[in-house]
């Protein structure tokens, strides 16, 4: 495989750092051209000091303050003349994705994603996407900017079950199983989830992440966003997109075909083989991960999702099914509910309620799904019509 130049957004968060690491290990096959990072500037610097892109952005301080940074963490690794183009502020994103390299990775979280998604796909990169917002936001308007191909998911669900399309043809599909975890509450009754506190939807079995991902998990409105994204990735409508609750994420998603055969695709709960692959699609990479170890007894469990205790996931049906600027809604009204979980004033089971009760509202033939001003907007109105139900909620977790 011939050395390929890599964009990283998110570059400082689980995604972005995950990136870096992959890369460092295998030198000669991929040159970082430019980092975009959040609101930690000292491991910004830290990072563009180490492999020197030509571009750097922030979203948020001062092109000053970057660049005194970066020339310091560069002086002290031996290179003082390096000076990188610098941007800061909230299109700091959309221009490093923007920049012309043969891989974006987006590991940017929340529906900000969407602009340097498209910047990306106009530029004509291959796109990594381990951003689902910004698919789940624009839908058909990401869908139509991309060429064939040129999306390679990065979800660890979604990368399990590009690979095991490649064991047969789109015709051959039956229906694609998206595993889950069932977070740190699976097997907890509704009214048992009442109480539920923010640091223990923070405790997520298997995985290390951001506030709004790790939520997401313990709500399955994460499932229920991968459900859509799936639909929208692999164009299979969505009664054919099931979940299956699978606690040890082994076995990472399947894809059954016609003939009553299932190839999964199987590895350690982590993220280093999808965000490997994202970068090198549609070759693999040497010594990612650990396989298997097949010389071990171990059990593998599978249950039934429970829809009642989680209705998330049969929210996002609804919403996938509708399409339009519904998924939108849905993914603005659960970030602004995510928020106010965790500053105390929204109770757990709530969170789905209230987005639950966004989209009933939501009018969508009101919004213009096929441009972003459209998309943007309905997810403006999510955001505003969600804030203001909560201000009228007290927060008890909901009804059980």
């Amino acid at each position: 495989m011939t050395s390929r130049s890599v964009a990283i957004l998110g570059s400082t968060g689980s995604i972005g750092t995950q990136a870096l690491d992959v890369i460092r290990r295998h030198p000669g096959r991929f040159d970082v051209v430019a980092l975009a990072g959040g609101a930690n500037l000292d491991l910004l610097a830290r990072q563009a000091a180490a492999v020197r892109p030509a571009l750097v952005g922030a979203a948020t301080g001062s092109v000053d303050d970057l660049r005194t940074a970066i020339a310091g963490y560069a002086a002290a690794a031996g290179h003082p003349a390096y000076a990188p183009e610098v941007v800061v502020g909230e299109r700091a994103a959309e221009i490093v994705a923007g920049c012309g390299a043969d891989v974006v990775l987006n590991g940017i979280t929340g529906s900000i994603g969407l602009k340097p998604t498209l910047a990306a796909l106009t530029a004509g990169s291959v796109l990594a996407l381990a951003n689902k917002e910004s698919l789940i936001v624009g839908g058909s308007l990401v869908t139509a900017a991309a060429a064939p191909g040129q999306i390679v998911p990065v979800d660890s669900e979604h990368s399990a079950i590009a690979q095991s399309l490649r064991g047969g043809r789109a015709q051959e599909v039956r229906r694609l199983v998206v595993t889950a975890s069932g977070g740190p509450f699976r097997g907890r009754t509704r009214a048992e989830l009442r109480a539920v506190t923010p640091q223990q939807a923070l405790a997520h079995p298997n995985y290390a992440m951001g506030r709004v991902i790790t939520t997401n998990s313990a709500t399955l409105v994460n499932k229920g966003l991968e459900v859509i994204e799936a639909h929208l990735l692999f164009d299979i409508p969505i009664d054919r997109i099931d979940v299956v609750v699978h606690p040890q994420q082994w076995i990472h998603s399947m894809v059954e075909f016609h003939d009553g055969s299932t190839i999964a695709q199987m590895g350690p709960p982590r993220m280093l083989v999808p965000i490997a692959l994202g970068l090198s699609w549609p070759d693999r990479l040497d010594e990612v991960d650990v396989p298997c170890d097949w010389s071990i007894a171990q059990s593998w469990d599978f249950h039934p999702l429970d829809d009642e205790a989680f209705p998330a996931v049969r929210l996002a049906r609804r919403v996938g099914v509708a399409g339009g600027t519904y998924p939108a809604v849905y993914n603005a009204a659960n970030e602004v509910c995510v928020d106010a979980f965790h500053e105390g004033r929204l109770g757990f089971l709530d969170i789905v309620d209230t987005v639950a009760r966004v989209v009933e509202t939501h009018d969508g033939s009101t919004q213009d799904a096929s441009s972003v001003e459209g998309v943007l907007a309905a997810d403006a109105w999510a955001r505003r019509a969600a804030a203001s139900l909560i201000d009228s909620t007290p927060p008890q977790g909901g009804n059980a």
